[in-house]
């Protein structure tokens, strides 16, 4: 007995104030933002995205490439001259020197270039898009973490509550029995229930400490044992929230809608990129450049040349297996998937819009119920009490009159939870959850 009070009054420890840091909500969301891994890894993504998105990697600009080379040969020559001699030559050394800059420039392809830029761009776009969602689905990962810690905080205040009622029921119940006014059943039964709640509440701590590593983690601190302290005690859900505009603005702001419809456009690019093989190309190409040439034999020891030289190359692929036919009904079917898959993603969030209000709307009434179920509980608590005192009371009816206020409190506190989740899940499906950060 002397162990287990020991643990408890461990459990009751309390970490030294001027150890922990204290975070609200924007806290924890700023700190997430700035370290959190996935968020920095997809910031790094865009950031590829970004650099793609150029005229020079579309094909617009031209390429111009400065080349020199040095070669040389080693030859034996035998030459039949018109008189029916033969002269011979061994170990002629001829080399040759070079350097030139070249230039080409593909000026048309079939508006090839210009598709594939217009895709680099909305590549760009996407890839915005995807740092968007990924920060959306942070915020609201969070957010929900937050709540749940003062969720289970709450409940580790109501279950502490319920032990030190427990407490003094014990008190009472020693006191009666050392007087005779109590058998030792009453007494071991109290103890039994004194021991139940000091166990709830052992567990309940182990759930909190779950919760604020959670935390910790997706705020990538350093330590993710630290112990943090959250501002918020209590959860307060907003019960002012529109299904019309929610919907509005999900169909204008949500980030999975914006990315099936950017990735819609992508296949559309896609398809112009492959017609624009149907048409012909114009290439230019220039190059200016130097060469020399040193000979041993013959009437010239050394040659060089400066010069310019130019040209323009147009043509046109006249037929290619039938592969450009294939790859444009391809691109047409991709066209289409993209726009069935677009439908299928809007029928999806309005039925997930349907059930988010419905459940939020249900949570609500039963917080409003909840509440004026707790202040029943907590009477019929101060009135079985007081009768417990006098006698007119059986522990086993205390018992149950503690029990129902813990499961009002703890419905309360569910109803709480339930109504603030299903306010973040409407939140983020609408592209609002970034209403909840502050900055």
């Amino acid at each position: 007995m002397k162990r287990f009070l020991l643990l408890i009054c461990i459990a009751f420890a309390v970490v030294p104030a001027g150890a922990q840091r204290v975070f609200s909500l924007d806290d924890c969301i700023r700190t997430g933002l700035e370290h959190n891994y996935s968020i920095r890894i997809i910031r790094n993504e865009q950031q590829v995205s970004d650099n793609n998105a150029t005229p020079g990697n579309a094909g617009y600009l031209p390429t111009v490439d400065l080349s020199s080379g040095f070669s040389g040969t080693l030859n034996n020559n035998s030459n039949k001259l018109s008189d029916g001699t033969t002269e011979k030559t061994n170990g002629v050394h001829n080399e040759t020197a070079d350097v030139g800059l070249n230039v080409n420039w593909t000026v048309f392809d079939g508006l090839g270039i210009q598709a594939t830029y217009d895709k680099l761009k909305e590549l760009q776009n996407l890839g915005e898009l995807n740092t968007r969602l990924t920060i959306e689905d942070f915020v609201a990962d969070l957010s929900s973490e937050y709540y749940n810690l003062i969720r289970q905080k709450i409940r580790l205040r109501n279950l502490r509550s319920t032990l030190d009622l427990s407490r003094e029921r014990l008190r009472i119940v020693e006191e009666r029995y050392y007087i005779g006014s109590m058998s030792r059943l009453d007494l071991q039964q109290a103890q039994v229930d004194f021991n139940a709640d000091s166990s709830n509440v052992l567990n309940q701590l182990e759930q909190v400490h779950t919760s604020r590593i959670r935390l910790n983690r997706l705020m990538a601190l350093e330590d993710v044992e630290e112990q943090v302290q959250i501002k918020d005690s209590l959860i307060t859900p907003n019960p002012f929230l529109d299904e019309v505009e929610l919907w509005k603005s999900t169909l204008a702001s949500n980030s999975a809608l914006l990315i099936a419809k950017k990735n819609q456009v992508i296949s559309e690019l896609d398809y112009k990129k492959i017609k624009s093989r149907n048409y012909p190309y114009v290439r230019l190409n220039a190059g200016y450049g130097y060469t020399a040439n040193w000979y041993e034999v013959g009437a010239t020891d050394l040659q060089r040349r400066l010069g310019l030289n130019y040209g323009v190359t147009v043509g046109i692929n006249v037929f290619d297996g039938f592969n450009r036919k294939r790859e444009q009904r391809n691109a047409r079917i991709q066209i289409q998937n993209q726009e069935l898959r677009t439908q299928e993603l809007e029928l999806g969030l309005r039925a997930d819009m349907s059930n988010f209000w419905m459940a939020y709307r249900n949570n609500l009434d039963l917080w409003s119920l909840e509440k004026e179920n707790l202040v029943a509980a907590q009477e019929n608590y101060r009135i079985a009490i007081d009768r417990y005192k006098l006698g007119d009371l059986s522990g086993i009816e205390l018992r149950e009159a503690q029990n129902s206020l813990l499961e009002a409190e703890e419905r309360q506190s569910i109803a709480e939870y339930s109504t603030k989740i299903c306010e973040i899940s409407l939140l983020q499906l609408s592209g609002k959850i970034m209403d909840m950060f502050h900055d």
